[in-house]
């Protein structure tokens, strides 16, 4: 049985991951709005980054809500997944951000 510690301790994650997905739909959210002012070439351009980024957040969240639902036991060997997850997502933001503010 898993200890109030190791409860705590996924509870913790949970939250941090939870704040960092939702940070990042805002800022997906953001860089879409400028997409949408952008010039019919440009906007193609964006729109490709954009759904590279929403692909990598739903396969962050999809494995985030996995380990939300695993046993006690099991969610750390699952917090591997979503960090790496998490990382290729904020790899491809800061790549899209880059691309557009050049």
């Amino acid at each position: 049985m898993a200890s109030e510690l190791d409860i705590d301790k996924k509870k913790q994650y949970e939250a941090k991951a939870k704040a960092e997905l939702d940070k990042l739909n805002a800022q997906i959210d953001e860089l879409q709005a400028e997409a949408n002012k952008a010039t019919a070439e440009t906007k193609l351009k964006y729109q490709s980054q954009l759904e590279n980024l929403r692909a990598k957040r739903d396969t962050a969240q999809t494995r985030f809500e996995s380990m939300q639902q695993a046993a006690e036991g099991a969610w750390e060997e699952m917090r591997e997944g979503v960090d790496t997850a998490w990382k290729d997502l904020q790899t491809a933001f800061k790549k899209a951000k880059a691309e557009f503010d050049a």
